[in-house]
């Protein structure tokens, strides 16, 4: 069962892009991690990208540093990271879900067992921030025997040669990050994303999602008459921030911003 396909597929037909929703697993603890993610997917979320916590985030501005920080205070490892993908696998059987890791984390358990591992979870795609196409033969490889897709990033700099070579490495989405720098709330939407998103097309039948600095409906909206899914992560991880003294308060916040940002899937403001 290709979740992601039939997610992008389902948006393709109902006119509207794929909402992409971030969370650093586990923060601020596990309990309410897993009732926030609930509360996204319940609330329009398509796909649900789960940031495994990491000590050098060296992607993330400060908001996600913050929240990994939090989720390894609050007693998260790698086994707990699977466990929370199992409880929202089983409560929501047909959501992609998409794990936003670092190589080490892969690496250190093995890479086979690792991705072993997270199919097992029912984690369906994998998005390995420093992992390089050149360099990622054996994460490849071991999505490809466990069924896993793969998910790699276009940036700004990318030159067109290189958009094929990460085109040719893609099994999932192809994530264009607007933005150079590190993730974080922005105030406007980057320029020049619908010809970025030409030039991805132009080298691939994938989906093309765009993230970073995005946190607004108006934002959602305008990006979403560009591309095929749209990725908000700090302007949801800013809920659990601005609540960490009520967490009971968080899932339904959460609920509410989310409802608000997929209105703006169908590319009206």
């Amino acid at each position: 069962m290709d979740r992601i396909a039939s997610a992008f597929a389902r948006a393709r037909a109902e006119k509207r892009a794929v909402f992409v929703a971030y969370l650093c697993a586990g923060d601020p603890d596990f309990d309410t991690s897993l009732a926030a993610c609930r509360a996204l997917l319940a609330n329009g979320a398509d796909v649900l990208e789960l940031g495994v916590p990491f000590s050098d985030p060296l992607a993330d501005g400060l908001t996600n540093q913050l929240a990994a920080q939090r989720a390894l205070a609050g007693g998260m490892t790698a086994a707990r990271v699977f466990e929370l993908a199992r409880r929202v696998r089983a409560e929501f059987p047909a959501a992609p879900l998409v794990f936003y890791t670092y190589y080490n984390l892969v690496f250190s358990n093995g890479v086979d067992a690792y991705v072993r591992a997270a199919c097992e979870a029912g984690v369906d795609g994998m998005l390995t921030l420093d992992l390089p196409p050149e360099e990622a033969g054996e994460v490849m490889a071991a999505c490809a025997t466990h069924g896993l897709k793969t998910v790699f990033i276009v940036a700004p700099t990318t030159p067109d040669a290189r958009i094929a070579k990460i085109a040719a490495a893609t099994t999932g989405f192809i994530y264009y990050v607007s933005r150079e720098g590190v993730t974080g709330v922005r105030n406007e939407v980057a320029a020049g994303i619908a010809a970025a998103v030409a030039r991805i097309k132009a080298r691939t039948t994938l989906p093309v999602v765009v993230g970073f600095g995005l946190s607004t409906r108006a934002h959602v909206a305008a990006v979403a008459a560009q591309a095929d899914g749209v990725v908000v992560g700090s302007a949801l991880v800013n809920v659990i921030r601005d609540h960490l003294t009520d967490r009971t308060a968080i899932a339904p916040q959460l609920a509410t911003v989310a409802a608000e940002l997929v209105a703006g899937t169908t590319g009206m403001a």
